[in-house]
């Protein structure tokens, strides 16, 4: 079985031409990062990049799509319209098509008590075993073909300011999970959760207190072994840290559509363990065997 699994695809409205009242205080900071930043350039594109990498998914014939949160820029509504569009008919279907929010996607308190996330992809949060749901949708699962689950969790929250972008999972959260996985309904099945927030960095260590998943280490403590693997984004590198007997494998997508940068994963599953994965660039090629981590 083969899971594509991408993050990161901040796709970014034209700022410099909306109603600088309409943005609010929080996008007139964010407004320094898209322009000094780049990101107004590096993410001009992600638009048609993310539709490339949903047609990899389409043509290649994976069993199930990821996408680890960060869907846009700044969570304005046109970003959200944008996103889905251009997921096309795979975004339609939670059976082949998992997308989680991440902090970018709350950044700030009027979209996150819109609902706005979840009017675009809440149809993707459904559950397979909506009894082990804890804190609204999460976690939720998804059971794909025999050997293999789709777990969500949530760990964007609206940030007290910008530059302030730690996640955190919850005990309500872990407490689903650590009974979800114990279910005789995933006997026998590799579980890949998808969760935005990074529990190691490139460099496998914690990230830091304003950046990092807080709990990373409980998340650990439930699933650690090469059944188990963790999908996330939220730091803009792309890299494998295999699994332990303490800890899973975790996967970081970094930034799938950031120019220059581009890629997702390919991650496998065989005999109900997460055996590997490759980097790939959109268009379906694998990357360069030095890109490897």
């Amino acid at each position: 079985m083969r899971f594509l699994h991408c993050s990161d695809v901040h796709i970014t409205a034209d700022y410099f031409s909306l109603p600088l009242l309409k943005l609010g205080w929080r996008r007139w900071i964010a407004m320094a990062e898209l322009s000094m930043g780049g990101r107004t350039k590096a993410y001009a594109r992600a638009p048609e990049t993310l539709a490339t990498i949903a047609r990899d998914a389409q043509q290649q014939g994976v069993d199930h799509f990821i996408l680890s949160g960060d869907v846009t820029a700044y969570a304005l509504e046109p970003e959200f319209q944008v996103a889905r569009a251009a997921l096309g008919a795979l975004g339609e279907d939670p059976g082949r098509c998992t997308v989680i929010p991440g902090n970018h996607d709350v950044f700030t308190p009027g979209s996150h008590r819109a609902g706005r996330f979840a009017r675009y992809f809440g149809h993707l949060l459904e559950s397979d075993l909506p009894e082990y749901r804890r804190e609204g949708a999460f976690p939720f699962v998804r059971l794909v073909g025999s050997e293999a689950a789709v777990v969500g969790l949530l760990s964007a929250r609206v940030p007290l300011v910008p530059g302030i972008a730690h996640g955190h999972i919850g005990a309500a959260q872990l407490e689903g999970l650590a009974a979800l996985v114990k279910d005789p309904r995933l006997s026998g099945r590799a579980v890949l959760v998808a969760v935005h927030h990074a529990p190691l960095t490139h460099h496998g260590r914690a990230d830091n207190f304003f950046h990092g998943l807080r709990d990373a280490e409980a998340l650990f403590r439930v699933i650690p072994g090469p059944r188990y693997a963790v999908l996330h984004g939220h730091i803009h590198h792309r890299y494998h840290h295999p699994a332990t007997a303490e800890r899973p494998h975790i996967f970081s997508a970094g930034s799938s559509t950031q120019a220059g940068r581009e890629g997702y994963w390919l991650i496998e599953v065989k005999d109900g363990q997460v055996v590997g994965g490759h980097k790939h660039v959109p268009g379906g090629e694998r990357a360069p065997a030095r890109a490897q981590a």
